[in-house]
C-alpha cells in the first residue's frame, strides 16, 4: 500500500459523498472487504457500495485485491494509507472551495466522534494507556512559515512511528491501534 494519495479537484469531488468516505475509511482502517460485507456494515445495498467502490477505484483511492476472492466475490482494498492535500489549491474555484469545506467538515465530525468515544471508553483502558494518551492543546504565536515547519516536523515524527511502530517486534503483546489527530490553524477570535 502506498503512503498517500494527493488530492486533485477531480479526486476531491469524488470524495464528496458520505458513503464513499465511509467505504474508504473502512478499507484503510480495517483492511480489504467486499461490497456485500461493506453494505451489511453500513446498512446499504451491495449495488450502492459496489458502485461507490468503483468510483473510488476510478480516482485511485481503492483497488481490487487480486489475492482474495473469486469470480463471485470481488474484494477491494485501500490503495493508500492516507490522503494528502494542499488546501490553497482549492480556493479559486467556488465548486472546489465548497467541496473542500464539505470534506473538511466531514473529517472534523469524524474526528470529534473518535474523541468522544475515547472519553466514554477511557476508564476501560489500563493505567498505562491512560497515562500514555494525550489530550492537550497549545496556543502559539507563529508565522505561516514557522507553522508549516512545525507541522512538517510533527508529520515526520508520526511517519517514523508508522514505519517502525514497535522496534524489533512485529507481533508484540500490548500493541493496540492508536489514533493521532493533529490540528494546527490560525485563530483570530478568542479561544472561548
Amino acid at each position: 500500500m502506498a503512503p498517500a494519495i494527493e488530492l486533485t479537484p477531480q479526486r476531491l469531488r469524488a470524495l464528496t459523498h458520505p458513503l464513499r468516505l465511509k467505504l474508504l475509511g473502512a478499507l484503510r482502517l480495517d483492511g480489504p472487504s467486499t461490497a456485500t460485507l461493506l453494505a451489511e456494515r453500513f446498512g446499504e445495498s451491495s449495488g450502492a457500495t459496489s458502485y461507490h467502490l468503483r468510483q473510488l477505484a476510478r480516482h485511485g483511492f481503492v483497488e481490487e485485491d487480486s489475492d482474495r476472492g473469486n469470480a463471485r466475490d470481488r474484494w477491494w482494498r485501500a490503495a493508500h494509507r492516507s490522503t494528502r492535500w494542499t488546501p490553497s489549491r482549492f480556493v479559486d474555484d467556488p465548486a472546489d472551495r465548497e467541496a473542500a469545506s464539505w470534506l473538511l467538515l466531514q473529517s472534523v465530525a469524524l474526528q470529534a466522534g473518535w474523541l468522544e468515544n475515547w472519553v466514554r471508553e477511557r476508564s476501560s483502558w489500563g493505567r498505562e494507556w491512560l497515562d500514555a494518551a494525550d489530550d492537550s492543546d497549545y496556543r502559539l504565536r507563529l508565522t505561516p512559515e514557522r507553522l508549516a515547519a512545525m507541522t512538517a516536523e510533527i508529520g515526520e515524527v508520526i511517519r517514523r512511528y508508522q514505519r517502525d511502530p514497535v522496534p524489533g517486534a512485529s507481533d508484540a503483546e500490548g500493541v493496540e491501534p492508536v489514533t493521532v489527530l493533529v490540528h494546527a490553524f490560525p485563530q483570530r477570535q478568542p479561544a472561548l
